[in-house]
């Protein structure tokens, strides 16, 4: 709606993750420097953990598009709650291989040959996992059974597990880990961005559809952006997206921190419960809605007269037609006596 009015060309803030608009941050270039670093190596594992929101799903994205196709073979799973012969059909499916097999060692030996012949043409073999936070122990062990293809001293596959805070603390404590963790040769937590990046952020997606500074953001708006993101990508786009369709509904083509102000008041209130129009007339009203609360906003302390109101309207209507059917049963008990008295003239 809003790309018309603005002459957009595409979504800027869109919440799926899209290579194309990967915005190097200090936090995503540090990981991008990890992640090459392994790619170099060519051995052992890469961990690169995030809060939800953070890009981690991007920057593996921006990091495929970068690969050198002839150089590399790459393939990505998500992970769910996968067993370790699950995740290991998974792989092989991710290679673009046959996952169907009556037994576990075919399947090793299917992926062992594609990737010994990947090798013998120059290519090497990365495999990224997402959402890795979900693997089992057993799946884990799994992943570092795969890093035993070898050919020399040349590591057939190389790893990188991306996942969610709680992955990394469990990599490093769990006993049953400890020869992964042997295997990890880099680590890096991506970081929400900094407040003086935000500018540069929104004006990077922004150019990428076209837009020519309409409509313009004040520092204030931007401000206000950030204050409620916390610079959180995912975020970020859904609180921007949403002022862009306020800013084409009111025609308006500078936003300030007033305008993002009220944006956030809409999707605060999209959040709060709705009470239906039966349970609020019998419910007793909470505590904070009696009168007196200083913390009531005016708004909340007018509801229960609105409901009171509506509940006088519906209380008379409910009187009348209790009268109306009064009436209607009175006239046809006298149209019953006048239609017997009429027989008996007749007799």
């Amino acid at each position: 709606m809003y790309e018309s009015f603005y002459n957009l060309q595409g979504r800027p803030f869109q919440l799926t993750p899209d290579p194309r608009f990967y915005f190097s941050s200090r936090t995503h270039k540090k990981a991008m420097a990890y992640l090459t670093y392994g790619l170099n190596q060519g051995e052992g594992f890469i961990i690169v953990t995030g809060d939800i929101g953070t890009g981690k799903t991007t920057l593996v994205r921006h990091l495929f598009d970068t690969l050198d196709r002839n150089e590399f073979i790459a393939a990505m799973i998500v992970s769910t709650q996968l067993s370790a012969e699950d995740l290991l059909r998974s792989v092989v499916a991710a290679f673009g291989l046959d996952a169907q097999a009556e037994d576990k060692g075919q399947l090793l030996a299917r992926l062992e040959k594609h990737l010994r012949e990947q090798f013998a043409r120059g290519r090497r073999a990365l495999l990224v996992v997402d959402e890795a936070q979900n693997l089992s122990n057993a799946a884990l062990e799994e992943m570092r059974m795969l890093s035993n293809f070898q050919e020399g001293d040349k590591a057939l596959v190389q790893s990188f597990l991306v996942g969610q805070p709680e992955f990394r603390e469990r990599i490093f404590v769990a006993p049953e880990l400890e020869q992964l963790r042997q295997r990890v040769i880099a680590t890096h937590h991506l970081e929400p961005m900094e407040q003086e990046e935000l500018a540069d952020y929104i004006q990077h997606r922004l150019s990428l559809v076209g837009w020519d500074n309409d409509p313009c953001f004040t520092a204030d708006a931007v401000e206000a952006i950030y204050n409620h993101s916390a610079g959180v990508p995912r975020r970020l786009n859904t609180l921007c997206s949403r002022v862009l369709l306020y800013g084409s509904l009111e025609e308006l083509h500078t936003i300030d921190g007033e305008v993002v102000g009220s944006v956030i008041a809409d999707m605060t209130s999209d959040t709060r419960p709705v009470t239906s129009t039966s349970s609020a007339r019998t419910a007793t009203p909470p505590p904070s809605t009696l009168a007196g609360d200083s913390t009531v906003p005016l708004e909340a302390s007018k509801k229960p007269e609105k409901n009171a109101d509506v509940d006088n309207r519906i209380d008379k209507l409910e009187n009348m037609m209790k009268s109306q059917d009064q009436t209607l049963q009175q006239l046809t008990q006298l149209m019953t006596q006048l239609a017997g008295g009429a027989d008996k003239d007749d007799k």
